[in-house]
């Protein structure tokens, strides 16, 4: 790859980046706004503050937090929070909106958690949980949630009714296979831009067949500053203080897994232990943020290393460009307007080429030792009940508490956790370890 870009190549690899971000970050919003039956305006207003912190977010962690290419994007299991929340709000005959403020408060505590690992005794502990064996198993798990999720979004049902819509849901699988085939196949600025055709060219085609923008959104304002603790002031309760705590390893495992997973691309960095624990207290602000603007929690984005895979754009500067550009852009509400008429179904399809890459990362990342039967069965357990989670239903986690419930229901965290026990409680017998250290000593003077 070249160390020189010229202008023309920065303005594109930008607006690349940009892309993206609105790729990740459009379609949570949209469907946090449908659980809760937010009026279209709402929406929008939720979609620029997502747009504004995905920004902020991004740029904060691209120049002083990990200073790594790594997109920050809506949680979804924060989702899976606001989702458990409402509905037992709902079954208790409560307003779901008014678990909202306690959503907000949520965010804040893992913020200010993430905030106090900053502290190098405390964050050098916590690393020796997250192996290579714990952090492969957490990529392969999420790389299974994100496929689900993708897949799902690539399918179209028709207004008014629940049938399939062929037309739209074999356009978002062609935006799939164009830009896996031009990550593949493609050549020069093709393979380098697979994602931006893809997006681009996908989103043409559906204005094209629907013979128009599909938005009845129209601002009242040209420029507008996203609006402060939209959905009141903060709260706390006991339960949603356990769930962030809980909340919070996942965050943890899920920067590390991110920031390990892009310096595989870059072969003379090593994970140093300073840009984690920078990225780890960036991630904290970028909570507090998150709560202040009331949008979902963000999150660096692991998906983000395929991305750069296919892409080859491991510059820190078209990065940054493409998070300011989101952030100015959020200003300007018809402009978000806009924007939020890109199709769901283009944009899953799109990411879920990027998911092959996260895919392969976890499993090089599990196999970087011997897979000895130790680490096979450890790892097997973990995705078995972590994937397995993944397919029950909601009404068999009724009965439990809602911190427990959290816990239950997210396969990513259960596999985790599972990996993480695991791994700590059945240890590797001296021998193993002997002729660990003999094999990374030889590679070491090799």
């Amino acid at each position: 790859m070249s160390n020189t870009f010229n202008r023309k190549e920065i303005v594109l690899s930008s607006f690349q980046w940009f892309i993206f971000l609105v790729a990740n970050a459009i379609a949570m919003p949209i469907v946090l706004g449908s659980i809760f039956s937010f009026p279209q305006h709402e929406i929008a207003t939720l979609l620029q503050r997502t747009f504004f912190v995905v920004g902020v977010s991004s740029f904060i962690q691209g120049k002083w937090g990990h200073r790594l290419p790594i997109a920050d994007g809506p949680a979804g299991s924060w989702v899976t929070v606001f989702v458990i929340f409402a509905s037992i709000t709902f079954q208790e005959g409560g307003d779901m909106h008014s678990t909202l403020p306690l959503l907000e408060g949520g965010m804040i505590i893992s913020g200010i958690i993430l905030l106090f690992l900053r502290i190098p005794v405390l964050l050098k502990k916590l690393l020796k949980l997250f192996t290579s064996l714990v952090t492969g198993s957490f990529l392969v798990i999420l790389a299974v949630q994100l496929s689900g999720i993708f897949i799902k979004g690539m399918i179209v049902r028709s207004e008014g009714s629940d049938d399939l819509n062929v037309m739209s849901t074999c356009l978002a699988f062609f935006v799939f296979f164009l830009v896996f085939f031009l990550s593949l196949k493609g050549r020069g600025w093709m393979r380098t831009y697979a994602v931006i055709i893809g997006i681009l060219g996908g989103w043409i085609l559906d204005i094209l067949l629907k013979k128009g923008m599909n938005s009845t959104y129209e601002p009242a304002e040209v420029f507008s500053f996203p609006e402060l603790f939209a959905w009141g002031l903060p709260q706390v309760n006991g339960p949603i203080f356990i769930t962030s705590v809980l909340f919070t390893l996942l965050l943890i495992a899920n920067t590390i897994a991110a920031v390990s997973s892009m310096v595989t691309l870059y072969p003379d960095r090593k994970m140093e232990a300073i840009a984690l624990r920078k990225g780890v207290s960036a991630g904290g602000v970028s909570h507090v943020i998150s709560s202040m603007f009331s949008s979902i929690g963000v999150v660096t984005l692991p998906v983000s290393t395929g991305f750069v895979q296919i892409t080859k754009q491991t510059r820190i500067l078209p990065f940054l460009l493409g998070a300011a550009m989101l952030v100015i852009v959020s200003l300007f509400p018809s402009v978000v307007g806009i924007l939020s008429t890109l199709p769901v179904s283009i944009a899953s399809g799109a990411l879920l080429s990027t998911i092959v890459g996260m895919f392969g990362i976890g499993l090089k990342t599990i196999s970087s030792e011997e897979p000895d039967q130790r680490r096979v069965t450890i790892i097997g357990l973990s995705l078995m009940f972590g994937i397995g989670v993944m397919h029950l239903g909601e009404e068999v986690f009724r009965a439990f508490p809602i911190g427990a419930q959290y816990l239950l229901k997210n396969g990513l965290l259960v596999g985790t956790i599972v990996a993480i026990v695991l791994d700590q409680v059945w240890k590797e017998e001296v021998k193993t370890q002997k002729k660990k250290q003999d094999v990374r000593k030889r590679a070491h003077t090799g």
